[in-house]
């Protein structure tokens, strides 16, 4: 008598990070420093400015960048699933930028940001050494 043994398949544990790193991908990036700020350059085709959420939390630069998806009458599936996923790009820049002065414009799917360095004032700097 024969008897077929099926491999025992184990699922993979999905974790939270797993889930939240399938819906987006990662931008290319540029960080140009200056002698007073820094200039991030966010390449982000296919977005606009109402799809750009910037997010600041302590030293961490959050940009989250959405597509406008269009649904066509016949839209087929052709493996594009990650061309066509949202960008957002995640960068610690510490403590030395003035986060309450960022700009930030978006224009052809670029994304400049510009972040002034905080002005240290020297006597204070002082007095706490």
């Amino acid at each position: 008598m024969h008897t077929i043994i099926h491999p025992l398949t184990v699922k993979p544990i999905e974790t939270k990070e797993d889930s939240l790193s399938v819906q987006f991908r990662n931008p290319h990036y540029d960080c140009l420093e200056q002698a007073d700020a820094m200039k991030i350059v966010v390449y982000v085709p296919g977005v606009s400015a109402t799809g750009v959420e910037i997010t600041l939390r302590g030293p961490d630069l959050i940009v989250t960048a959405r597509k406008a998806h269009f649904v066509r009458v016949n839209w087929k599936a052709l493996h594009l699933e990650r061309a066509q996923l949202d960008y957002q790009l995640r960068l610690r820049l510490g403590n030395s930028f003035d986060t309450d002065a960022l700009q930030a414009e978006i224009a052809d799917g670029v994304l400049s940001l510009t972040l002034p360095k905080k002005q240290f004032d020297a006597m204070r700097h002082r007095q706490v050494a």
